[in-house]
């Protein structure tokens, strides 16, 4: 069973995306009265001529989350046009520790997975709030920037998106860090193919990119779903994918005591293992410098 806290557009979206795929038993939980109950019934219609045969149901009580395997949050305000991720701080900090404690409570034994943004702090507070083993909190980021570092490469060399290889790693957000060292098209290094100015230009075109989307059409929904869809079928079929998430640090890339996004294997025991990569100088900086943003966003919190 999944669960989802949030059935906006981005929560609603996840749902389609893992009921079309043949997830089954999935509930939507929202305090908007009917909201839930209303995307869950909009799904199963789309759903029932596709020949899937999966239960959606919909809710504004937490205790429908019991028995869940997997916790997906997309609950508290959106970016809107011209906001930042870090500016959602202060208000989503309080949603998130009270979500939090609903989720430890009806499903104890859950693997949660963060979407909120500031998704990185917002993960370390669900981390604390709930109590769990650092395992199974995990923050839904890199592997959104790595879809979208993807589609700026393929376009800029006019190749598949399927023959790029590459991984991003740090802060979702300005300080993401996409690591050109780690990335090759079809086994030729990217070095080989863009030069340093190039490279440099794409990065910052995938840093932008949500907020284009934001600016154009109020929100990002379509790859947050997707992605949201990739990460639980991973926790619920125990795939043992290997993606960039975000998760506890204790001494891994040179970080302690922050959620942070790196390469991880997602299985049912949720974050089960760290992969630590060689990084250049520059892509190190850019990480150590999103780790503090972090940090410094960490102290700034209220109590929650």
């Amino acid at each position: 069973m999944i669960g989802m806290v949030g059935a906006g557009r981005v929560g609603a979206q996840a749902a389609l995306e893992l009921a079309s795929q043949g997830v089954d038993d999935i509930t939507l939980v929202d305090i908007v009265e009917g909201l839930a109950e209303g995307e869950a019934l909009d799904i199963s219609h789309k759903i029932s001529e596709t020949g899937v045969d999966v239960s959606v149901a919909g809710s504004n009580d937490y205790s429908t989350l019991r028995g869940s395997e997997v916790v997906i949050v997309s609950a508290g305000l959106a970016r809107r046009p011209g906001m930042t991720r870090m500016d959602l701080l202060e208000k989503n900090s309080g949603i998130i520790a009270s979500v939090s404690r609903e989720v430890a409570k009806h499903a104890p034994g859950c693997i949660l997975i963060m979407v909120t943004n500031p998704m990185d702090v917002m993960t370390y507070v669900a981390l604390k709030t709930t109590g769990f083993r650092k395992e199974r909190v995990v923050g839904m980021g890199g592997i959104l920037d790595l879809s979208r570092f993807k589609f700026v490469l393929a376009r800029r060399l006019q190749v598949s998106r399927s023959s790029i290889s590459t991984v991003v790693i740090g802060e979702h957000g300005e300080n993401m860090v996409p690591l050109a060292s780690h990335t090759s098209i079809g086994g030729v290094p990217l070095t080989s193919l863009l030069s340093e100015g190039e490279i440099s230009q794409a990065i910052e075109e995938t840093r932008k990119v949500a907020a284009d989307v934001i600016a154009k059409k109020g929100a990002t929904v379509d790859a947050p779903g997707n992605a949201i869809a990739r990460m639980a079928k991973s926790v619920v079929w125990d795939r043992k994918e290997v993606l960039p998430a975000s998760t506890m640090l204790e001494g891994q890339y040179g970080q302690r005591g922050i959620c942070i996004g790196v390469p991880i294997k997602l299985s049912k025991a949720g974050a089960e293992e760290i992969y630590e990569l060689k990084l250049s100088d520059k892509e190190r900086q850019s990480f150590m410098s999103g780790g503090e943003t972090i940090r410094q966003a960490i102290a700034s919190l209220p109590k929650f």
